[in-house]
């Protein structure tokens, strides 16, 4: 029995003398007033939000998910789960297609243990002019075989991957992946409007990390930036570090698309909860200084050490939108993209008991996954 705290919804702020009963891994009860008998811990009136869900991440404490080895992976995991993350897809980069395939059968074991949500692919059908810090050597136009392949390595496990739709093939694959029941993302994509617009009526619903990868956004042609943010049916990714955006255009883009279509995602890397100093993302060296990382050939920026925390705390203090909905950016919406909103995502009895305990300066002081504590939470 969880009291004494705040409870954080998507529908208001807070709720004052609340509690929550934790059973058998699962949310049993919510309620006001005096708690029902049980075991107890007070949380002295400390913020509780549901546990973050990340849709967009590469790695963390060191561990990178493209190594393919479980000790790295089980590491990233670790690393985001202290920071309350609850609930984490792995992204990939770029890579020739024997070596994705085998990466993606190490992530999908994981998968299948419930250590992870899924598997999400950012290329490697991506445009070479906004391919960021991915390797240019490795980006395909998308086919049907070498979609097909990679879907049948995943074991299911694939949940979503990012194309550019303007390359030959592109809309035709975004049409297959919807089909199979994985998300149609567009990011790192060079595409003017009447590109993107035939990939969101074929059924693409998410921008990769709206702004980064992307033709800017002008006055006379939207591009990518102004297409997805306008469209209803697409929900826009934001990276709020406040580097990778700025929190004016973070607020402007959160405001427009509003809570039923925003997601705050890290981009992570492995440099993430470690030291500053010398990493990889895929084959590309990355230089982290002052927990920024950028390519060490160009200094383009090269995923980021965001922690899930860090977003939601920076989408409230650095772009001034409210702890709603920063819970539905962190936890409910991503958790409704990837179709998990009856298991996880909200504290509602009858989900999972996913949840983090925010001190007064929003930062986490204990995180529970499943109905487990996680050690050295914070």
């Amino acid at each position: 029995m969880i009291t004494g705290g705040r409870l954080a919804t998507p529908e208001e702020e807070t709720n004052d003398a609340t509690w929550l009963a934790v059973s058998g891994g699962s949310i049993s009860a919510v309620g006001s007033g005096t708690p029902p008998e049980g075991r107890h811990l007070d949380v002295g009136g400390a913020l509780v939000v549901p546990g973050f869900v990340d849709t967009h991440c590469h790695g963390g404490g060191g561990g990178s998910f493209s190594s393919g080895q479980p000790e790295q992976l089980l590491r990233a995991v670790a690393a985001h789960r202290r920071h309350g993350t609850t609930t984490l897809l792995a992204s990939l980069v770029s890579e020739v297609v024997p070596e994705l395939a085998r990466q993606v059968g190490a992530l999908a074991e994981l998968v299948a243990d419930g250590e992870l949500a899924g598997v999400h692919l950012e290329g490697p059908f991506i445009s070479k002019a906004r391919c960021g810090a991915h390797d240019p050597g490795a980006l395909l136009e998308p086919d049907t075989a070498t979609v097909t392949k990679l879907l049948r390595e995943g074991k299911d496990a694939i949940r979503m991957i990012t194309l550019a739709p303007e390359l030959h093939g592109g809309v035709k694959a975004i049409r297959q992946l919807t089909e199979s029941g994985v998300i149609a993302a567009i990011g790192h994509t060079d595409g003017v409007e009447e590109q993107i617009r035939p990939a969101i009526d074929a059924g693409a619903t998410v921008a990769t990390h709206l702004f980064n990868g992307m033709r800017p956004l002008h006055h006379r042609e939207p591009g990518p930036i102004g297409t997805l943010l306008d469209d209803e049916r697409v929900t826009v990714e934001l990276i709020c570090d406040l580097v990778h955006v700025h929190p004016t255009m973070l607020r402007l883009a959160a405001r427009h698309a509003g809570p039923e279509r925003t997601v705050l995602v890290t981009d992570a890397m492995s440099a993430t909860d470690a030291a500053d100093g010398s990493y990889r993302l895929g084959r590309l060296e990355v230089d982290v200084t002052d927990g920024v990382a950028t390519l060490a050939e160009n200094g383009s920026l090269a995923g980021s050490t965001l922690t899930m925390d860090a977003a939601f705390r920076n989408l409230v203090k650095g772009a001034g939108l409210s702890l709603a909905e920063a819970v539905r950016a962190t936890s409910t919406r991503p958790a409704e993209l990837l179709g998990i909103e009856k298991e996880t995502g909200s504290l509602k009895p009858g989900l999972s008991a996913d949840l983090v305990v925010l001190d007064d300066e929003l930062r986490p002081a204990r995180v529970l996954r499943r109905g487990q504590w996680i050690p050295d939470a914070g």
